[in-house]
């Protein structure tokens, strides 16, 4: 019942992420943030099982982590989805598969931006743009449409824009917020989120 959707540019990612934590038929939190920071150059999109979602993302964060303060440098994005992946296929065989989906950005200086695409099968994928969830039926065909080489990060917020409204218009389940960030060469920061009261006050353009 949760959406993520990410866009890669020529040198930034943006990722989106509902905020709604719901448990059955009840919504216990719509302000829940599913986006993390993991480094100055990464973060991670998670969605799936609540419990799974937040031990599996802070277990690749630690991780993450310890692996600069021994080796006294970041894995890039690239090798950060390799070990994520790694660590799904590892817990997919056990008898305590993670129920999680992710999309992994972000930003080397020899690489440029890079979006990957993890399911809870472990595929992984890099991509230009992705979408996890119910809502990204809907959107996966907007992120078509839109998405071109030379993207710029406000057309990118624009495309998901369009993307939270064709899911509020058409989704039955109720995902009213989004949470977007962006990562370039100088690190992470928090865009405005998108909401159903933005969307009325600043509507989507044609």
């Amino acid at each position: 019942m949760e959406t993520l959707m990410g866009i890669r540019g020529p040198d930034f990612v943006m990722l989106a992420a509902d905020c709604t934590h719901a448990h059955s038929i009840m919504v216990l939190k719509d302000d829940e943030n599913k986006i993390y920071k993991i480094s100055d150059n990464l973060m991670m999109a998670t969605i799936g099982e609540a419990g799974d979602r937040v031990q599996f993302t802070e277990y690749i964060s630690k991780n993450i982590l310890l692996y600069k303060m021994r080796n006294g440098y970041e894995l890039g994005p690239k090798s950060a989805a390799h070990f994520t992946r790694k660590n799904l296929a590892d817990y997919l065989r056990s008898r305590t598969p993670y129920q999680v989906n992710v999309l992994v950005g972000g930003y080397d200086e020899a690489d440029g931006a890079q979006l990957h695409y993890i399911d809870y099968l472990a595929n992984s994928l890099p991509v230009k743009y992705a979408a996890h969830g119910y809502g990204g039926l809907f959107v996966s065909s907007i992120l078509d449409r839109y998405h071109h080489a030379k993207i710029t990060q406000d057309e990118a917020y624009e495309i998901l824009k369009k993307g939270v409204a064709e899911i509020q218009k058409r989704l039955i389940i109720n995902l009213p917020n989004f949470k977007v960030s962006v990562i370039d060469k100088d690190g992470i920061k928090e865009l405005k989120d998108i909401t159903a009261e933005s969307l009325k006050e600043e509507p989507v353009a044609a």
